[in-house]
């Protein structure tokens, strides 16, 4: 297990799932929980900060806390949990959102103890500007940090989103909101302009066809493993981005190569996160096991040629 600290500040929350092959209630979800149980897939023991309420099961947390991740950052108040209510179209085309109920999320206010301060990196989920900005005003000399984005807060925050950007070294965003934060049509084109908002890379999720690393002139792609059963996409992009930090602070590195080699271990974690409801097909699996889709995904990215 990595001794090199990674902080993630997010949500933890019930979610009520449809999609068209399955259906749940009350499901563990929230960034955190996806984005926990993949980075200690890929041998990270993260710090997690978050806020819960009254109704959010113990057993959850020490779930959490068993991966292992830090659960001493996770208050709990008095009042509800976030509750997120999501169905997905035919053939997973489209999402429509049937409920939120913010709960004690809504007061959510960061605090870091000082030990959680002084973790070397530090992961923000997709939380609102304002409050990703007031972690990175709390850690201490980080050796990367990195965020995560939503159309919200491109639509109702602009510029507090930007004013963070500024301050990140690694952006997470997908092609859509990649497109609607610089108006740019081709992806080549709007990754470059994100890298002039100010982060030293940016990773751009494209979904099943993968992702692709800007760095400088630089551009990185990385394929998404194929999965033959989906059944929940909700997580991926957090359990993507857990796969990704999880495998930085495990090798204790988070340059050039380093992030190119965690691009793949974030797709192998991805693919797992899909293959369940809720954060079902994460927990299900194992360190070995992303060590053999690992290996299957590198094989796609590089099959040996036939011929002269």
């Amino acid at each position: 297990m990595s001794t090199t600290r990674l902080l993630a500040v997010g949500s933890l929350a019930y979610d009520d799932i449809e999609t068209p092959v399955a259906a749940g209630r009350g499901l563990l979800g929230g960034s955190l929980s996806h984005f926990s149980l993949a980075a200690a897939l890929a041998g990270a023991a993260p710090v997690l900060v978050a806020v819960v309420g009254e109704d959010f099961q113990h057993e959850h947390l020490e779930l959490l806390a068993a991966l292992p991740a830090d659960v001493s950052g996770v208050a709990r108040a008095s009042g509800s949990s976030f509750r997120w209510g999501g169905r997905y179209g035919e053939d997973f085309v489209g999402r429509e959102t049937l409920f939120t109920e913010l709960g004690v999320f809504a007061d959510f206010a960061p605090a870091l103890a000082d030990e959680h301060a002084a973790c070397e990196l530090v992961f923000l989920a997709n939380i609102g500007p304002s409050l990703q900005a007031r972690v990175l005003d709390a850690v201490r000399s980080p050796r990367l940090t990195a965020m995560d984005t939503m159309n919200l807060w491109i639509d109702s925050a602009l510029a507090d989103l930007l004013a963070v950007i500024r301050r990140v070294d690694l952006l997470f965003i997908n092609d859509e909101e990649a497109r609607q934060l610089t108006g740019e049509r081709s992806l080549l084109r709007a990754g470059r302009a994100l890298l002039e908002l100010g982060p030293r890379y940016c990773v751009l999720k494209k979904g099943e066809h993968g992702v692709l690393l800007f760095a400088g002139d630089a551009v990185y792609p990385c394929p998404s493993y194929p999965v033959h059963a989906l059944v929940d996409p909700t997580g991926a992009g957090d359990a993507f981005a857990g796969g990704v930090m999880g495998h930085l602070a495990r090798e204790g590195r988070w340059d050039l190569d380093a992030l190119r080699r965690a691009l793949v271990t974030g797709s192998a974690v991805a693919s797992f996160a899909v293959e369940g409801l809720g954060t079902a097909g994460l927990a299900a699996r194992r360190p070995a096991d992303l060590v053999r889709r690992r290996e299957d995904l590198l094989r796609l990215m590089a099959p040996p040629l036939a011929g002269g």
